[in-house]
């Protein structure tokens, strides 16, 4: 006797919920298959693009497994792989490209030949060379740079003591007033001064003593406005505005955002300016004016620092090196432009963008840039800049700065000129001198072609 229950026949209300749910399931199963199939598709397609822009992006995604030589890289290594800034620097093994005639250049690493196609403007490059003066010079270096991109069109320059040295991309240059700029851009972002804001002072100019950074006012005392302060470079108004309004961290933070402290990406070595603030006010006042040795800056970053303020306050990082080229044709590194921060609100940066036009009509350059207005070229132009010197410790040398720029009054062309020179006994050519002849030959070259 079979002992085993039939099962019951199923109603016809349990029939069609079964069924029912057999369609849902093959649904969702239909759906899954294509959900995961577009994933693949998707996630393949994002690896063709990655691999296919090359330079920073791809390399970016390799170094992380396979980083780069801090001391150099294998030009062995080269072939399977696009490189990033960090790569050119070991690639180009410590070659300073100063002084460069040509626009590109070929040479070869580890037995492999590689050609550099640099953003050098030739033109203003072979000017600026045939007119160095180097008579009475210990250092002298010259940057021009398309504020924009951070494209270097010129870097030429001289270093007595070193004839292999770049002094362009050397940071042992005291920046004096130069850092006038930093200061300067703090005062109008922290405090709200603009160019008609007043301020008081006693003594000279272009001292900084201790009383001179007291809060008084008599007969003696001298009034004078925000706009002429940074034209004239009066470093008791700069002294007195690191000690009663902005103070260290103030201080050290704008510094940070300029660049200062930092490594910058660059296709050759860029030595980091410096800045160290210690708990003295009056040492805020030097640094904040710029009446100290300690604070050094390059004449790269000089440039940079310009740029920023023709670029709305953003920081962007330098380059030389358009692209290059291994033997095969292939196209291993092309620079882009890249941001580094921002610096200052774009508000800022207008006001500084007429304080520094007004060193130029008024103040510290005046007489360097004289007669501008009526000139055939620079009367096309609106030019801004800051100067600043300071001798070194031993009285035998004195550095002479100039950082500024120049844009078409009628067209987007710009450019930045930064530079330096360590005159010994004699005062040769200044480094606003330079500037000028950079500016002027820049620009005629441009509006000839350009007509």
């Amino acid at each position: 006797m079979n002992n085993e229950v039939s099962p019951e026949r199923p109603s016809w209300l349990d029939y069609q919920a079964k069924l029912k749910y057999l369609t849902v399931k093959k649904k969702c199963l239909k759906n899954t298959l294509k959900v995961n199939a577009a994933s693949v598709i998707l996630v393949a397609t994002f690896c063709v693009m990655i691999s296919g822009f090359g330079g920073k992006a791809y390399f970016y995604s390799t170094r992380k497994l396979n980083p780069p030589n801090e001391a150099g890289l294998d030009a062995h290594d080269i072939p399977n792989r696009s490189i990033d800034k960090r790569g050119v620097q070991g690639l180009l093994d410590g070659k300073s490209l100063l002084n460069l005639k040509d626009k590109s250049f070929n040479f070869v690493a580890d037995g492999l030949k590689f050609q550099v196609d640099t953003s050098l403007d030739i033109p203003l490059q072979q000017y600026l060379l045939k007119h160095l003066n180097l008579s009475s010079s210990r250092y002298i270096g010259i940057v021009g740079m398309d504020p924009a991109t951070g494209r270097i069109l010129s870097m030429v320059g001289y270093d007595k003591t070193d004839q292999a040295g770049n002094p362009c991309v050397d940071s042992k240059f005291p920046a004096a007033s130069i850092f006038k700029i930093v200061t300067a851009s703090a005062a109008i972002e922290k405090c709200g001064f603009n160019l008609d804001s007043m301020f008081t002072y006693n003594g000279r100019k272009h001292t900084l003593y201790k009383s001179q950074l007291k809060d008084r006012s008599n007969r003696y005392t001298n009034r004078i406005t925000f706009s002429d302060s940074f034209a004239q470079s009066v470093n008791p108004v700069f002294g007195k505005l690191g000690v009663h309004y902005l103070g260290k961290t103030t201080l050290e933070n704008y510094a940070a955002a300029f660049g200062f402290n930092r490594n910058i990406d660059f296709e050759i070595q860029l030595a980091p300016s410096q800045v160290a603030l210690s708990d003295d006010p009056y040492q805020w006042a030097e640094i904040a004016s710029g009446f100290n040795r300690q604070t050094k800056i390059s004449p790269l970053h000089g440039a940079l620092i310009t740029s920023a303020i023709l670029n709305q306050g953003r920081l962007v990082e330098p380059t030389i090196v358009d692209q290059i080229k291994d033997e095969n044709g292939r196209v291993i590194y092309r620079s882009q432009m890249t941001t580094i921060n921002q610096a200052i609100t774009p508000s800022a940066a207008k006001i500084l963008n007429h304080l520094m036009e007004t060193t130029i009509s008024s103040g510290t350059c005046k007489k360097t840039f004289r007669g501008f207005e009526n000139d055939r070229i620079l009367s096309r132009l609106n030019i801004g800049g800051k100067s600043g010197s300071i001798g070194n410790t031993s009285h035998d040398a004195r550095y002479d700065w100039f950082v500024g720029f120049a844009e078409e009054k009628e067209g987007s062309a710009k450019i930045v000129i930064s530079a330096v020179v360590t005159h010994e006994k004699y005062i040769g050519t200044r480094a606003s001198q330079y500037a000028r002849m950079a500016i002027k030959q820049y620009f005629r070259s441009y509006f000839a072609n350009n007509q």
